[in-house]
C-alpha cells in the first residue's frame, strides 16, 4: 500500500490529509472482498461518470495481470476453440457494480415512485449484509445518495462518502469519509480521480499484486 500512497502523496501534496481516509477507505473494500461481498458506487452527474469508471478499473486489470488460474483455464478450454479463446482472453474481476448502470429501471422508478430513491432502491433489492456503497457528491448533500447511505445502514453495510471540504449532511451516514480541500466542483472532481485511482491500485495490488 505504502508504495502507491507515497506515489499519490507525491503527484498530490495538497491531499497530504486525505491519505488516513483513503487507507482506511482502501481496507473496507478490500475486507468486503475477500470475504466475496460487493462493492456499491453511487453518484450524479460527472460523479455518476466516476462510479462507471471506478467499476471499470474495478472490473477488469488496471496495472496488473488477473490470468486465470490453470484450473479454471481447463474448465474452459474443453468448449473447442470457443473456450480457449475466453481462458486466454479472460481475466478476474473484483464484484464492483455502478448503480447509475440501469437507465431503465431508473427512469421508470423516478417516474413511478421517487427519483430521489433510485439508488435506494437498488440498494435494497441488491445488497447483502457486510456489502459496501462507495457514494461521490462534491457537496455531500445529494439527497439520493444520503437515502442510498440510509438504507445501507439499515441493510447492515459499511459506507465510504467521497466528497469536498464541508462533507455535508452524507457525512453524517458515513462509516469513512474523504474530503477534498475544495469547495468549487470540478476542482473537487479533479481531485477526486487522483483518490480513487488510488484506491484502485491498492486495491488491484492486494489481490493482484505479486506477492
Amino acid at each position: 500500500m505504502e508504495n502507491f500512497t507515497d506515489s499519490f502523496i507525491k503527484r498530490f501534496p495538497e491531499l497530504e490529509e486525505t491519505l488516513g481516509s483513503l487507507k482506511e477507505a482502501a481496507k473496507i473494500i478490500i475486507e468486503a472482498f475477500e470475504n466475496d461481498n460487493s462493492l456499491y458506487l453511487c453518484g450524479n452527474g460527472g460523479s455518476a461518470a466516476d462510479c462507471e469508471h471506478i467499476a471499470g478499473e474495478l472490473l477488469k486489470s488496471f496495472k496488473c495481470k488477473r490470468e486465470l488460474s490453470f484450473e479454471l483455464k481447463n474448465k474452459f478450454n474443453q468448449f473447442s476453440n470457443d473456450g480457449k479463446e475466453l481462458a486466454e482472453k479472460l481475466e478476474y474481476g473484483l464484484r464492483a457494480i455502478a448503480l447509475t448502470s440501469h437507465p431503465s429501471f431508473a427512469t421508470a422508478f423516478a417516474n413511478d415512485v421517487d427519483a430521489s430513491m433510485i439508488f435506494a432502491q437498488q440498494l435494497l433489492a441488491l445488497a447483502r449484509k457486510n456489502d459496501v456503497v462507495l457514494g461521490i457528491s462534491t457537496s455531500g448533500n445529494a439527497d439520493n445518495i444520503k437515502k442510498c447511505f440510509i438504507t445501507a445502514k439499515v441493510k447492515g453495510l459499511k459506507t465510504v462518502l467521497l466528497t469536498g471540504k464541508t462533507g455535508g449532511v452524507c457525512a453524517e451516514f458515513a462509516d469513512c469519509i474523504i474530503k477534498v480541500p475544495e469547495t468549487e466542483t470540478f476542482l473537487i472532481q479533479e481531485k477526486h480521480i487522483g483518490i480513487y485511482h488510488t484506491l484502485c491500485l491498492i486495491i488491484e495490488d492486494y489481490f493482484y499484486g505479486k506477492k
